[in-house]
């Protein structure tokens, strides 16, 4: 590692000392696969073209197709298309052969990138890691169906996890070079980064690329094809071009990005539009009978996932964040709150149940605790008891931090446990979703989280027992919160674990974005 400079099979690169912690070299916007457009577009990844020279990776490369501005983040302009890069820390002084954690980032499938401050990978490389994040095709670009009888084989569905794949490929490949091991790879994510991880650990196609996976708050979220055929119908009609692999190939990636846009706003708008209207998220993982045949719970279920052993982690006020950030639809009278309930098929039972152990919220309250177990917590848990019970390896845990250094409540809602387990607490960018500066307490907690990614990468063991495959998965939760809030082991959650029981009870349905 010799002045910081790597040779890969594209090529030499060159890496720059991370400013945090100057034994640690990092590498940003390496090419893992071609520009996905011109001739490339809606196809599988490429690999990337061979360069002479050192190619000097000091900056991210360009973030995917999408509208978000995420702060102390690159947006994506148009005209960018070396979007399929990725990150690597890794130790100065490492000894080589050490294991490799490779991120996946959440965003509903069509906002975020490898480039946000939440997933610096400083903290989790100075525990004697590798950490790659990437970026990968997303919105239309990466899960749209492309119609018009077109072969699969050529325009296939779910190019956003085929990058993902072409991404562990390359580091199969390559990370040996920066002192990683190929048959050490912990494959991890977040959200829709969780999600595609699930999918990963159960297709055909990635099978050996990981040994080991992290989920956060997955996302219940699976598409047939015909529900993605109608969602390319509506992004079509909305960007005024026809439904067809032509009229597509002839739309640059901005007006799709605008019509999903647009799209999405309609559904938040009309409170007659169904499942839609409460997150109007339309882009997913497709079961296009070729990588997916079955939504990843399901496959779980019955053994896909084969030797790979699962961490999985949700919080425990999920959905107050969307809330927060005005992407879901206020339900504030009981009227609103029966048609919910009625829209998803959620029993009468299962919302009196809630209401029942939440004796004095509001009705908002108590729909933002149905939608974190509809959306994220209840799928979350039954993927590692699902996969436990076909005889996988599973570990979980629930994120339960709800107060700040002043004593002050926040919420342990979606996204606000991501920078304590990356070590990633003070950073300006996350200060709302963790509830402003860390206390000592904070930071306590994030090291032992840190720690916990950090031993199940190395050795598949986090610190606390797996689950037990029985139908109930009983005290091998381990509760993420500080000191001063209480035990970590245990199911020491108190109504959450009533959720629980509700949910079992009612059965939880598969969501299509």
């Amino acid at each position: 590692m010799a002045e910081d400079v790597f040779t890969t099979k594209s090529g030499t690169v060159r890496g720059r000392r991370a400013a945090r912690d100057h034994g640690i070299v990092v590498v940003r916007g390496l090419p893992y696969a071609a520009p996905p457009f011109g001739a490339l577009r809606f196809r599988e990844p490429q690999p990337p073209d061979p360069w002479d020279g050192v190619r000097d990776c000091a900056a991210f490369g360009p973030v995917a197709p999408q509208s978000a501005e995420l702060p102390g983040a690159p947006v994506w302009s148009p005209g960018d298309e070396d979007i399929l890069t990725l990150n690597i820390w890794t130790p100065a002084d490492g000894p080589g052969d050490l294991p490799v954690l490779v991120w996946i980032h959440g965003g509903a499938y069509v906002f975020g990138s490898s480039a946000q401050p939440d997933f610096d990978g400083t903290a989790l490389a100075g525990e004697g890691l590798v950490v790659v994040t990437l970026n990968s095709r997303l919105g239309f670009e990466g899960f749209g169906h492309v119609p018009d009888g077109c072969d699969r084989a050529v325009f296939p569905d779910n190019r956003g996890l085929l990058d993902q794949i072409a991404a562990l490929r390359w580091v199969r490949d390559n990370i040996a070079a920066f002192g990683g091991s190929p048959d050490r790879v912990t494959l991890a994510g977040q959200s829709s980064g969780a999600t595609s991880v699930a999918c990963l650990a159960v297709a055909d196609r990635a099978r050996g690329l990981f040994r080991r996976a992290v989920l956060h708050s997955a996302v219940n979220a699976f598409a047939t094809q015909e529900q993605a055929a109608r969602t390319t119908a509506e992004v079509a009609a909305e960007a005024g071009v026809p439904a067809t692999r032509a009229g597509l190939l002839a739309t640059p990636p901005e007006a799709l990005v605008a019509a999903t846009d647009r799209v999405c706003a309609r559904y938040a708008q009309d409170p007659a539009a169904g499942q839609r209207h409460y997150d109007p998220a339309i882009y997913g993982p497709v079961a296009d009978g070729v990588l997916l045949t079955a939504d990843p719970l399901e496959a779980l279920a019955v053994g896909a996932g084969g030797a790979v052993e699962l961490l999985v982690c949700h919080t425990t006020e999920e959905y107050w964040l969307l809330d927060a950030v005005g992407s879901s639809a206020k339900i504030t009278t009981e009227e609103q709150l029966a048609v919910f309930a009625a829209d998803f098929g959620l029993p009468v039972s299962l919302v009196e149940g809630h209401r029942e152990r939440l004796p004095d919220a509001p009705v908002p309250d108590v729909h933002l605790a149905l939608h974190s177990g509809l959306l994220f917590a209840e799928y979350s848990a039954r993927l590692a008891e699902a996969h436990a019970r076909a005889g996988g390896r599973a570990f979980l845990a629930r994120f339960d931090r709800r107060r700040d250094r002043t004593g002050r409540r926040v919420r342990a809602w979606h996204c606000a446990d991501i920078p304590f387990a990356f070590g990633n607490l003070h950073e300006e960018s996350v200060q709302f979703l963790v509830g402003g500066p860390p206390g000592e307490a904070d930071e306590e907690l994030s090291r032992r989280m840190t720690g916990a990614w950090a031993e199940f990468a190395a050795h598949g063991d986090p610190g606390w027992e797996p689950l037990d495959g029985s139908a109930r998965s009983g005290g091998a939760v381990r509760v993420w919160r500080t000191a001063a809030e209480g035990p970590a082991g245990g199911a020491a959650s108190g109504v959450r674990d009533g959720f629980r029981d509700l949910w079992r009870t009612a059965g939880l349905p598969l969501l299509a974005p």
